[in-house]
């Protein structure tokens, strides 16, 4: 009963337009003080330990490279480079879209900023081309759902942090799955191309030629190069996930003042408030969610879902589809790295008893909440690039309901076939 009054109150929280960070922090703190038999100075105690992790250092630094990257010019060059490579196929745009999407998550690791970076791009000239503005938010919120899987990737270091799990192992075990994720919407694309109701998409630019293609990789080449680096320097042991996220920093200071030539001096101050203020609200919910953690694992709700999930079947499969399922739903309307950070002992624990690789299902769990962040009621994505199309929401979330089912689609083939996920961590680890 206490755990369902808790939760109703933190959608009521989120109802009436409360931030989720402060909805979080009054649902934990409230549930502390007046519960019986905890003592409320925990409250404080839990949001520091929650924040004790080393790993957790490598946050601000990958949300600066972000930010550097993405004001010094490199979610331009990545667009021109996916259309020249994807430009001349039917639904040019999209796929041009799905492609640049997918080379800025080399370096942003964060599903909003991309959507916001690519999206203010790719979105103006999709409308320019007759997109509907609905169907171009639609298709740049669920590409941005890359960002997060392909590393380096924020919410895969909270996952590693939490749980003790390698956060490079995390890292190349997204890469594929990435890949296979923008290959998947790149046929969906196509698909609907075959559809009355989306004429825009059989649209297609002329073909690049041979100078305009190498001219478009040469722009491009030192941003696709990062994770090369990043990667690299893990797996040979020259530094630590923790110390790439300096490195990442420093190269993108480097590409975007040096190469590009976008970013000046003068803007780091912004850049830099920018990344602070990016980074504070990442932390405050991680904190705020590791005491509403507590208390709900106080009050046994970890075991109640795992009671509740075995009561469905005596299959592992079944238990972890209904587990992604649950993640799901909640981040239908909470946000996701809050659910992310309640669900982690859950997640471990299936993993540990059933017979599931940590690095597995951590993959399927950063995955999950992406799904829920372009799903209606709260879908953060999509509301980013509406705002960027100028669309209505409604209008948006009916053409995102292709999208939306090929990532489930995408996540239940991971489901079933892990050797997807774990092919590269098992080659290389």
């Amino acid at each position: 009963m206490v755990l369902l009054v808790l939760f109703a109150i933190l959608l009521g929280f989120v109802g009436i337009g409360v931030p989720i960070l402060l909805a979080i922090g009054l649902v934990g703190a409230g549930g502390m003080y007046f519960i019986d038999g905890i003592n409320f100075a925990l409250f404080p105690q839990r949001i520091f330990a929650m924040l004790d992790s080393f790993s957790l250092l490598a946050l601000p630094y990958f949300v600066l490279a972000g930010a550097l990257m993405a004001k010094g010019g490199l979610a331009q060059a990545l667009v021109n480079f996916g259309m020249a490579c994807v430009g001349h196929y039917r639904g040019s745009l999209a796929h041009t879209a799905i492609v640049s999407c997918t080379a800025m998550a080399n370096v942003s690791g964060s599903s909003t900023a991309e959507a916001a970076a690519i999206g203010g791009i790719i979105i103006p000239a999709m409308k320019d081309k007759g997109y509907q503005p609905g169907l171009a938010a639609a298709i740049v919120g669920s590409a941005a759902t890359i960002g997060p899987i392909i590393p380096p990737s924020m919410t895969m270091i909270v996952y590693g942090a939490m749980t003790g799990v390698s956060i490079g192992g995390l890292f190349i075990g997204g890469i594929l799955p990435g890949l296979l994720l923008a290959v998947m919407m790149m046929v969906m694309v196509r698909l609907l191309a075959f559809l009355p109701n989306y004429p825009e998409l059989n649209h297609r630019e002329p073909k690049a030629s041979f100078s305009q293609l190498l001219k478009a990789a040469r722009e491009a080449w030192v941003a696709l190069l990062a994770p090369v680096i990043i990667l690299g320097g893990i797996f040979s042991g020259v530094f630590t996930a923790t110390e790439a996220g300096v490195v990442a920093s420093l190269y993108s200071f480097l590409v975007s003042v040096l190469v590009y030539k976008e970013l000046k001096l003068k803007d780091m101050p912004r850049v830099i408030l920018e990344a602070a203020v990016t980074t504070a609200t990442v932390v405050g919910i991680i904190s705020m969610a590791g005491a509403l953690g507590w208390l709900l694992a106080y009050l046994n709700f970890n075991q109640l879902v795992l009671a509740t999930l075995s009561t469905l079947s005596d299959n592992a499969t079944v238990i972890l589809i209904a587990l992604l399922a649950t993640v799901i739903v909640l981040t239908m309307f909470l946000e996701s790295l809050a659910v992310l950070i309640v669900f982690v002992p859950i997640a471990a624990y299936v993993a540990q008893n059933f017979g599931f690789d940590q690095i597995h299902v951590g993959v399927l769990m950063v995955i999950a909440t992406q799904i829920g962040a372009t799903t209606p009621p709260v879908a953060v994505l999509m509301f980013v690039t509406t705002s960027i199309a100028g669309a209505r929401f409604i209008d948006t979330c009916k053409h995102a309901v292709p999208f939306i089912g090929t990532l489930l689609g995408f996540l239940l083939v991971l489901v079933l076939i892990p050797s997807i996920v774990m092919f590269l961590p098992n080659l290389l680890m």
